[in-house]
């Protein structure tokens, strides 16, 4: 039997009015999902723990079946994994996003979260210039993908509270600035890393080509090295991960599984759909599970781009959806999860706690959930809500959601 994880990170959304009170996944044109959510089981599950920020590294925690009450100890310290950052016990990781601010009558605005989601080539120059600058015994600057990257401070403080840039796009920064222990001192960091940038050759050609500059950097996303049991020790699986994000494939690594490279796999909306699901199928050759992570609804979520959203969502059907069900002959036995790991709403701009909607299929057992296709709405008509982490047991074990 091979297992077969689909995850449209923040596919799932809210009633829109100019969509008639539909929500995108309503709206989108979804024939591969809403086939199988009527040939399989339907609900909704609750990847976001009561008391923990719906972010995608919890959520992600959970559908990986990882309770993050027992193991959840940052986002950072998880992509440093995917990096091969090795942490020492008393370091503290974080992430570090390249942001443009704007000033606007003295005060500066979240202009971007992602410095116009500047490219991996150009990030990395400027990631390069931060760790001769400003890096060494302290620290320790590691360039990641597009606007994501790292920063390790050695026996650094994490008694910090932090506002995740996406969470406040065009707001006045005033008010979410780090606070805490050693918020000072990652705040002169910030200011001594602005003077590098704001006249760096890299910056100076996106702004002559009227693209944003990554004028500043953003920290958030702290956290020290988890310890979590590998899929070889929960489950006696082998397996691999598909995801462009530093986040997913570093839960992946500690979890013990393989990292699969997809060339053009971008994690914004121009990613290689396709390729990702094509992969995965090569994949199952060898190994019992796959985890394809897309991240392209998420980025439009963050954006406000509804549209985008839609189309996001369709590529996602016809392209890895649709793949996957092409090649089942190929993969022989599975069963499938397809679930968001959260909502992310384009009209909030940012993740919410809300369960999401999952499908559980079994090419074998063709069944009827008596749903008319795949929804928040008729996933909450046809199904009860269950705990995030135990998705993956029921997609293992097959069991019913009792």
């Amino acid at each position: 039997m091979k297992y077969i994880i689909l995850l449209g990170d923040g596919m799932s959304d809210e009633p829109i009015s100019e969509l008639g009170g539909k929500t995108p996944l309503e709206v989108a044109k979804t024939p591969n999902m809403d086939r199988l959510s009527q040939q399989g089981t339907i609900g909704l599950a609750a990847t976001v723990p009561e008391g923990y920020p719906p972010g995608s590294d919890v959520a992600n925690l959970s559908v990986f079946g990882y309770d993050p009450v027992d193991c959840y100890s940052g986002r950072s310290p998880l992509e440093a994994a995917s990096m091969g950052v090795d942490l020492g016990p008393d370091d503290v990781a974080f992430r570090m996003n390249f942001v443009w601010l704007e000033a606007h009558y003295g005060k500066l605005y979240m202009g971007d979260f992602s410095a116009g989601h500047i490219s991996t080539e150009e990030a990395s120059q400027l990631v390069a210039t931060l760790q001769e600058g400003l890096g060494g015994d302290e620290f320790n600057f590691y360039p990641g993908v597009s606007y994501r990257h790292l920063m390790v401070w050695k026996n650094g403080r994490d008694q910090l509270t932090f506002t995740p840039p996406h969470d406040i796009s065009t707001q006045s920064i005033d008010g979410y600035l780090p606070q805490g222990d050693g918020a000072d001192i990652l705040l002169d960091l910030t200011n001594s890393a602005q003077m590098l940038l704001n006249s760096h050759p890299i910056n100076n050609q996106r702004s002559a080509e009227q693209k944003l500059p990554a004028n500043s950097v953003w920290f958030w996303g702290h956290g020290r090295k988890p310890t979590m049991e590998t899929y070889q020790q929960r489950y006696g699986l082998t397996g691999s991960v598909i995801s462009a994000v530093d986040l997913i494939r570093g839960i992946g690594v500690n979890a013990g599984l393989d990292i699969i490279e997809v060339p053009g796999a971008t994690g914004y909306l121009d990613t290689n759909y396709r390729g990702k699901a094509e992969y995965a199928v090569k994949a199952l050759e060898t190994t019992d599970f796959v985890y394809v992570h897309v991240e392209a609804p998420d980025e439009a979520g963050h954006g406000g781009l509804l549209k985008e959203k839609i189309e996001a969502i369709e590529s996602f059907d016809r392209d890895v959806v649709g793949t996957i069900i092409d090649n089942i002959s190929q993969i022989g036995d599975c069963r499938i999860l397809i679930t968001p790991d959260h909502p992310t709403p384009v009209e909030k701009r940012t993740h919410t706690s809300d369960p999401v909607p999952y499908i559980m299929y079994d090419s074998r057992e063709i069944s009827s959930s008596h749903a008319t296709g795949y929804s928040e709405t008729e996933a909450k008509r046809c199904g009860d809500v269950v705990q995030g982490h135990r998705l993956l047991s029921m997609l293992i074990d097959h069991c019913d959601r009792s």
